[in-house]
């Protein structure tokens, strides 16, 4: 018996003056109410085999049972997603806002009133990848009274104010946001960078700036109050790419963390 039914939904946003194509997979057998994984990018489920390793994750007795929800992004992808706060030095992300209250205001309402979901922030997730990853953690951090956890899948934290001028520590912009921020009790953070995920050194010290980025932003938590390994996790690929294949395989590790009971 399969442990899933795949869906396809929609639902017209106001905010983003669109329709906004979903990909849902359910559990097909729960005796509880629900648990919540957005993840952007959804149009990606197929190539990341998402169905199969949430299949896989449910099969386990100790799994958190949890609705799977792919938001599908469309040509305005690089508007929508980014820092809410702040667009980059392209003027990229100019709707994050939008999409921020897209999610908060008209999403989870939805996905409330059509599906048993259990309304507290320990049961809501949120991942991403690349820019759609930037876009999650900058949601999570800002509204740590509706999600708990968030996973990045090679983060696009480069996300930056100015070209001409930069530097790591003033013009990093989700950098910055933490920074400024306060400590969140609760909030769990899961990060994922390959090794292949770019060449991009810009600071020439061995490392791919996808990595710096992420281990850079990981200290910036753990200066604002929050512990390695127990608040925050770190997976790094050897080889791995920056595509849905590398996340894909890494799926099942985010899964369980994400949704296997202590």
């Amino acid at each position: 018996m399969n442990q899933t039914t795949y869906k396809n939904d929609s639902i017209y946003s106001q905010y983003l003056q669109r329709t906004v194509s979903l990909s849902i997979i359910i559990p097909t057998q729960h005796q509880q109410k629900l648990s919540l994984l957005l993840v952007n990018d959804g149009q990606d489920f197929p190539a990341l085999h998402m169905q199969a390793s949430v299949e896989s994750m449910l099969e386990n007795k100790h799994t958190i049972p949890f609705l799977t929800v792919g938001i599908h992004c469309n040509h305005e992808r690089i508007l929508e997603y980014g820092t809410a706060a702040q667009a980059d030095y392209k003027n990229r992300g100019t709707k994050a806002g939008l999409y921020t209250l897209f999610i908060l205001n008209e999403l989870i309402p939805y996905l409330e009133h059509q599906y048993p979901l259990r309304r507290e922030p320990e049961a809501r997730v949120f991942a991403g990848f690349s820019l759609g990853g930037l876009s999650a953690f900058d949601i999570v951090w800002h509204h740590a009274n509706v999600f708990a956890k968030v996973g990045v899948f090679s983060g696009a934290l480069w996300w930056r104010q100015r070209e001409e001028g930069y530097t790591d520590e003033h013009d990093r912009i989700i950098h910055k946001l933490v920074r400024a921020g306060l400590y969140k009790a609760g909030l769990k953070f899961w990060f994922e960078a390959g090794t292949n995920d770019e060449k991009d050194d810009r600071n020439n010290n061995g490392i791919i700036d996808a990595i710096d980025d992420t281990l850079d932003l990981m200290k910036e938590l753990h200066q604002k109050g929050y512990h390695v390994n127990t608040d925050t996790h770190y997976h790094q690929v050897e080889g791995g790419e920056h595509n849905p294949q590398t996340w894909g395989k890494v799926m099942p590790e985010f899964l369980k963390w994400a949704f296997e009971r202590p």
